[in-house]
């Protein structure tokens, strides 16, 4: 398969949070993807944590505006940008002040505020998969990294299943050493069940409080390949990634300089 866009789903990206191993990837990898010709975009949560005036983030209003509904809610969607210098990569986050609040500490949402983090993940995943649609910009590949990305291989392989901007693409999902206090919320298999997706889909959520391994099984039984982007990634779920027979890349210490790496991972799709 022939690669020329890829779309970055993240959890974390540095400069805008700090560098952990998981932000400095968030970065790295859709720069080296970039630099070697590759056609990117990058998405990210708009936490509150993020300076919008030291990183000048602007809003894109042409992209705003639309209500994305999770259990039988409107949640309003806003749309940000800035350009990561030198390499002028641009970089969209996905905000919505349910979920994203202003804070004046340095713990994320998704630390401080963990009982969203099953809303907070839904509207993240559709608040980009909706943006990359209004940018008439058409992925081969959606690579996903961090645990509030779990249930994105779900919705482009159900929910968007018919829609042309997703028909044929690849998902990759990273396996990494994040983890969330505490499991999704129970009720995450009505609030899946009310956007209308094939309920065998995701029946392993079906009274269960998804955990980091639970959200991992969902991620693996919809996506097309994996990356193990963290060193430390648990016996456990390696088992899982073994069982399920999908394409497999190893770990690479050295992301920046292994995007033709990533590439023929890619193309092997």
């Amino acid at each position: 398969m022939d690669v020329n866009k890829v779309l970055f789903i993240s959890q974390e990206i540095s400069p805008y949070l700090p560098d952990t191993p998981m932000a400095v990837m968030g970065r790295e990898l859709p720069q080296a993807v970039q630099e070697s010709g590759l056609e990117v975009r990058t998405f990210m949560p708009k936490y509150g944590f993020i300076n919008e005036r030291r990183n000048q983030l602007h809003e894109v209003i042409r992209l705003s505006g639309m209500n994305i509904a999770i259990d039988d809610a409107d949640h309003p969607l806003i749309i940000k940008v800035a350009t990561l210098q030198p390499v002028r990569m641009q970089v969209y986050f996905i905000f919505n002040e349910d979920y994203f609040t202003k804070s004046i500490t340095k713990e994320l949402e998704t630390a401080s505020s963990p009982s969203d983090n099953d809303e907070r993940s839904i509207f993240f995943v559709r608040g980009t998969l909706e943006t990359v649609k209004k940018l008439r910009w058409v992925p081969e590949v959606i690579h996903c990294t961090g645990l509030i990305t779990a249930l994105a291989p779900l919705y482009i392989k159900d929910f968007y299943a018919d829609d042309p901007s997703y028909q044929g693409t690849k998902v990759v999902y990273s396996l990494t050493d994040d983890d969330f206090a505490e499991p999704f919320d129970v009720r995450l298999y009505e609030k899946l069940k009310f956007d209308g997706m094939k309920e065998e889909n995701f029946a392993l959520a079906k009274d269960t409080a998804l955990d980091k391994v639970g959200l991992t099984k969902l991620a693996l039984q919809h996506c097309d390949g994996v990356v193990q982007a963290s060193e430390n990634v648990s016996e456990e779920i390696l088992a899982l990634v073994k069982e399920s027979g999908l394409p497999f890349l190893p770990y690479q210490a050295d992301v920046a300089n292994n995007a033709e790496t990533y590439k023929a991972f890619y193309e092997s799709l």
